[in-house]
This record gives C-alpha cells, structure tokens and sequence, in this order.
C-alpha cells in the first residue's frame, strides 16, 4: 500500500476517493429521496420542504469549518483525518438508515408535528456527512503534491463518486429509494471505515524542504479566494435549487397529465432519479477523461467558466423545451457538464490559493460559499409556491449560473500567490 502512495497510482487515488464517495453517496440518497418522500409519503407543501432542506446548509456552517479547524490541529487513532471520517460516517449510515422513519421517530419522541422530526433528520444527516466531507477532500490535499498530480486527485474524487451517484439514482428509479436506502447504508459505512485504514497521512502538514520560488504551500491569497469563493457561491445557489425543488418542476411539466395520485408519486419519483442519473454520468465520465486534460491546455479556470456557462444553457433548454421525459434526460445531460466541473476543479484550484498547513479550515471556509447560496434557495420555495409555472425555477438558476460563469473569469489560474502583504499573511 505503502508503494502504490509513493508511486500515486490509479488505484491510490481510487483508494483515496472512496470516503468522498461514501459522503457523496449519502447526498445522492438525500437528492433522490428527500423531497420525494416529503412530497409523497408526508404530504408536505413545496416552501416546507425548503425548510427542510435548509438544515443541511446549517449543518455545513458547524460542521465542515469547525471539523476542518480542528482536524488541522489532531492527530489520533493513527491520522489526522481519520477520525472524523470514521465517526461521520458511521453516523451519516444511521441517519439514512432513519430518512424514512420520520414517524417512527416522531412516535418515539412524541412529538406529532412531521416538519419539526423531518428537520431534526435532515439536521442530523447533514452534520454526519459534513463531519467527514471537509476530511475527505483534505485528505486528498494532504497526501498528493500540488499541481496537476493534485488536480488528477481531485478528478479522481469525482469520477469514482459520479460513478456510485449513478448507481444510487439507478437503483432508486428501477427498483425503488427504499432499496436505495438500504443499499446506502452499507455503502456508506464500508467506504468511510475500511480505505482510511490504508492510506497513511503524513504527521506534518508543511513540505519537508520548502523552495523560496515556490510560496503557495505556505501562503494563503486571500484577494483570489474571495473570487473564487463569490464565483463558487452562483453555482451552488443554481444547483441547489434544482435539487430541492425540481420535483415541483417535474409534477407540473413532466408527470403523465390526468394521473392518480399513486401514479404520479411513482412517476415524479422515476423522472428524479433518471434525471440525476444522467446527469452524474456524465459528472463522472468528463472530470478525469476530458476537465485534466483541458484544464492542463487552456487552464483550470477557464475550463470552469466554460462548464458553467454550458451548464447556464442547459437550464434555459429545461426551462423552454424541457415537458416529457426523454427532452428532460437529454437537458439534464447537458447539465451534467456543469455539475462534473463543479465538483472537481473548484477543490484543486483553492488548495493551491492557500496555507497548506490549514487546510482543513480553508476547506470549511470553502463550504461556505455552498451553504450560504443553499440557505438562501429557501427563498426560491416561496417564490415557486405563489408562481403559475414552475419553470421560472430554472430561469433563476440558469441567471445564476450565467453570473457564476463570469466571475470565474476573474480568477487567477496557477499556484503561485503573486505578492502576498505582510498583514495578509499575519491575518491568516
């Protein structure tokens, strides 16, 4: 194991994935399920089923910056992210295993409000996969050098996490999300737990020997990391959106017309799952096969700029022509193209705008400019509830990330932090 690290083989950054891939999986099983389980089985409206999903965001703020500080600063059980992949999982694994018991939950502690246990369900899922995600990626940072071998770990990351997302969206269309849910909870724990065993993380963060021309492991470019993270913000606000609330889109443009309730539950739910399906194909299948390579010729930012404006179109398409199954699955492809690079190439091109050494805060700094936008997609339930066509939803998350294409072009591709001031230094 020890060879295959220094050699940083394919089966190692396999082998480093595979916990991302289990908190990735966790989020697939919410994207799939949640909403439609609120929807169908608990016959919430669309604005409390913002609610809802509004307590992941609030579990990202404590969890993924408070986990990433802490975890910079531990070491025990043989790593210093090891723990917090151990311990997050195994929760993440319960907490799915829970998403629909809500009433039994609810029975247990007494408690007759659905919404209120629906939350606390939600908050607890959240706050076990954001007690392992900061860590996950970390951990990727930590044991891989900076530059494309880095980028190569972080494409890694996504093509085998896209690869098991498309397995849970298939498993949830034919066959069912409860099957998913079942599935879920094995992946889930078998990928934290048994991987992190047989990485070794270094003891210390910082290079061994540290060459003058060279800055960027040691500094950190704030001026740069407020773009990126204004940039990374637009995204996440339109994707967000289509996750909480596609299923509104979907029941009014999409599900058979004139179909009893029983069948339109099962319909939504199909269209879902094929639907995030298609688009994690192809969010698995570009990061390492086609964003390496291009990011490696034109460069990383202006690879992401062009994902997301192809991703901006996509939404339009939905918006316009998307009103049967087969034109939704052929826009959500397109989409697809968007989502491979949100997931891969923000990470590689932050780690190496800042102090490698904390680099588990500065992921949980990251995470902010995700679930900040995530909170503020509550507003979106409101605007649909009151909106005669459910398509404006993707004329706002189009407009979003029409916007975040733009200010992707006013980061600084490369690793190297130009002049770093003094206070800036001393600030981080």
């Amino acid at each position: 194991m020890l060879d295959m690290q220094r050699r940083l083989s394919n089966s190692f950054y396999a082998l480093t994935s595979l916990p991302a891939t289990a908190m990735g999986f966790a989020l697939c099983i919410q994207i799939s399920a949640l909403s439609w389980l609120l929807s169908t089985k608990y016959h919430l409206d669309i604005h409390e089923i913002g609610i809802v999903w509004a307590a992941g965001p609030l579990a990202g703020i404590l969890g993924q910056l408070i986990i990433g500080f802490i975890s910079d600063k531990t070491w025990f059980w043989g790593g210093r992210r090891r723990p917090f992949i151990l311990i997050g999982g195994t929760l993440a694994a319960l907490s799915v295993f829970l998403l629909p018991r809500i009433e039994v939950v609810a029975d247990l502690l007494g408690v007759t409000n659905l919404l209120v246990i629906a939350v606390i369900v939600a908050l607890t899922l959240d706050l076990s996969i954001n007690i392992s995600f900061n860590p996950t990626r970390s951990l990727i940072a930590d044991v891989t050098p900076e530059g494309q071998a880095r980028t190569r770990g972080y494409t890694w990351m996504q093509t085998i996490s896209g690869f098991w997302g498309v397995m849970a969206y298939l498993i949830g269309a034919f066959i069912d999300n409860y099957a998913l849910i079942s599935v879920g909870v094995v992946i889930v724990l078998a990928f934290s737990v048994l991987p992190v065993f047989l990485v070794a993380e270094p003891r210390e963060l910082a290079p061994a020997t540290q060459e003058a021309s060279a800055p960027s492991s040691t500094s950190t470019d704030w001026p740069q990391l407020w773009k990126l993270w204004a940039a990374h913000a637009f995204s996440w606000f339109g994707v967000q959106a289509m996750f909480v609330y596609i299923i509104a889109f979907i029941q009014q443009h999409v599900v058979t017309a004139g179909a009893t309730f029983a069948e339109a539950a099962a319909q939504s739910g199909h269209v879902i799952a094929i639907s995030f399906a298609v688009m994690n194909v192809v969010g698995f299948l570009l990061p390492a096969l086609v964003l390496a390579p291009l990011g490696a010729r034109i460069g990383r930012v202006r690879t992401q700029a062009g994902c997301i404006g192809v991703m901006a179109l996509g939404y339009l398409g939905i918006a316009l022509f998307a009103r049967t199954p087969a034109s939704l699955y052929v826009l959500m492809a397109v989409v697809g193209i968007g989502w491979a690079a949100v997931v891969s190439l923000p990470f590689a091109i932050m780690s190496e705008k800042v102090d490698k050494r904390r680099m588990g805060f500065f992921m949980g700094l990251f995470n902010l400019s995700v679930v900040l936008p995530q909170l503020a997609t509550t507003a979106v339930g409101y605007v649909l509830k009151d909106a005669a066509d459910k398509s404006v939803l993707f004329l706002i998350c189009g407009g979003c990330l029409a916007v975040s294409s733009v200010l992707w072009l006013l980061v600084k591709d490369g690793t190297s932090v130009p002049h770093a001031k003094p206070e800036l230094a001393a600030a981080h």
